[in-house]
């Protein structure tokens, strides 16, 4: 019969996963498909009947359902990588090829057939989705980003992957935000010089910990377009700035609506990839089927 065995985010803790990882009590000699993420370590091995217990945990695993981000692309691509490597080191059995091959198959499914994947869910894909919604040219925008913390950092990324070429980093501390410049090819800024720094941007996105407001109208040139995304709480742009011609301004409240109603949507899509999952785990029970009266 075909088994798994799964240590996950939901089971066992990141010290308790890492540990796991350590002391893996698998025989190397015993034919399997082993699968590591940043959320779960899983082997697969076997020969014979595959439960549906089984399969619907690799399909739905394969479909980004079990993952941390419900719909996450990357998950898919690891899932045909731990199959590979296994299939170029072992000589699996017929039931945990097919396995897989109906899981990938499953897997690219779900991801073609429902929109599982799309809309921002996280504060900095939202900022991004904001950007691409008002037809910000990133190529020849002046972006401003200011604060160093996980959530700029990840902003600058998918700045730079959306093909951003000119980012300005600023921050109070320039020695903190240097490595950080200089891994995303930013020109830094001291906060200091925010009204230099504000009269050449074209959009600024602030996420600080400060605990006042660092953008004031007097800061803007009146009447100079630009996009103002505040992600600080408190908040570190004044709001009164909305009311300046030519300024548009987002804060939590607009991102975190956004992040609502993308998670609402993708619960209704859900629904609609555990559909296609049982009719893929009922093509591979009559594929195994057919297989067992032929034998």
């Amino acid at each position: 019969m075909v088994h798994y065995q799964s240590i996950n985010r939901d089971t066992h803790t990141l010290a308790e996963r890492e540990n796991a990882f350590r002391i893996l009590p698998k025989d190397p000699a015993v034919p399997h498909v082993f699968l590591q993420t940043c959320n779960r370590i899983e082997w697969y091995e076997g020969t014979g009947d595959i439960p549906e217990e089984v399969s619907y945990h690799l399909f739905r695993v394969a479909a980004g359902l079990e993952s941390g981000l419900t719909g996450e692309q990357a998950i898919l691509g690891q899932v045909k990588e731990a199959y590979q490597a296994a299939r170029e080191k072992y000589t699996l059995s017929a039931e945990i090829h097919k396995l897989f091959l109906a899981a990938i198959t499953a897997g690219k499914r779900v991801r073609t057939e429902t929109a599982i994947a799309q809309g921002a869910v996280s504060h900095s894909l939202a900022t991004i989705e904001i950007l691409q919604q008002e037809q910000i040219d990133l190529a020849h925008s002046i972006i401003t980003v200011i604060g160093v913390n996980k959530l700029t950092d990840d902003i600058l990324l998918f700045l730079k992957n959306k093909g951003a070429q000119t980012l300005f980093l600023a921050n109070r501390s320039l020695e903190k935000a240097r490595p950080v410049a200089r891994r995303h090819g930013c020109h830094l800024y001291p906060l200091e010089k925010k009204k230099e720094m504000l009269s050449i941007s074209g959009v600024v996105i602030s996420a600080t910990s400060a605990p006042h407001t660092i953008i004031r109208p007097d800061d803007l040139d009146p009447g100079r377009p630009v996009l103002l995304i505040d992600l600080a709480f408190p908040r570190d742009i004044d709001p009164a700035t909305a009311q300046m011609k030519g300024v548009k301004l987002f804060n939590l409240e607009t991102i975190e609506k956004r992040i609502r109603t993308n998670l609402n949507l993708r619960k209704e899509e859900i629904r609609k990839a555990e559909h296609i999952l049982r009719e893929e785990i009922r093509k591979l029970n009559e594929t195994l089927e057919r297989r067992k009266r032929y034998l």
